[in-house]
């Protein structure tokens, strides 16, 4: 099991900002860019092994009736490691699945290229921020027997 510590005031200043959503940002949860499905434990064991690494991912989606350029967006986890979308367009109602291990960016799905595990099996917050830095979404789970998260 993998498990980090943060900063009881990262803890606190991430509530406050779950707290203080705008309706804006409520919105975005229901239209357009938004976290889909997260699998924050990669099946089997920790290995770090590409392989395990890439079973962890988070799936963003685009609800919306037009394509959205995602260059410029970041995905973060509660620790701060980010994941920089470069040039990606996702399509009216497709999914691009963001892993966490090394691979070859195709349609449908980037890699992060770490060597280390981003999301905390024992609980963690992902954050999807626009490339002007604004909140689009954010999603956040203690342990699940599944590893998963469904967002939306």
């Amino acid at each position: 099991m993998r498990i980090r510590f943060a900063a009881p005031a990262v803890l606190a200043a991430a509530a406050l900002v779950g707290l203080a959503a705008s309706p804006s940002q409520a919105a975005a949860h229901q239209s357009g860019i938004h976290i889909g499905l997260v699998q924050f434990d990669s099946p089997g064991k920790d290995t770090r092994s590409n392989t395990s690494l890439n079973g962890e991912w988070v799936n963003i989606h685009n609800n919306s009736k037009s394509a959205v350029q995602l260059k410029g967006y970041k995905l973060k986890d509660n620790t701060g490691y980010t994941y920089t979308f470069g040039s990606y367009k996702i399509g009216a109602g497709k999914t691009v699945k963001v892993r966490t291990g090394k691979g070859k960016n195709v349609s449908g799905t980037v890699y992060w290229n770490r060597g280390a595990y981003v999301w905390n099996n024992t609980g963690d917050k992902a954050r999807l921020y626009t490339s002007k830095g604004a909140l689009r979404d954010s999603c956040s789970w203690k342990t699940a027997k599944s590893g998963q998260k469904n967002c939306h």
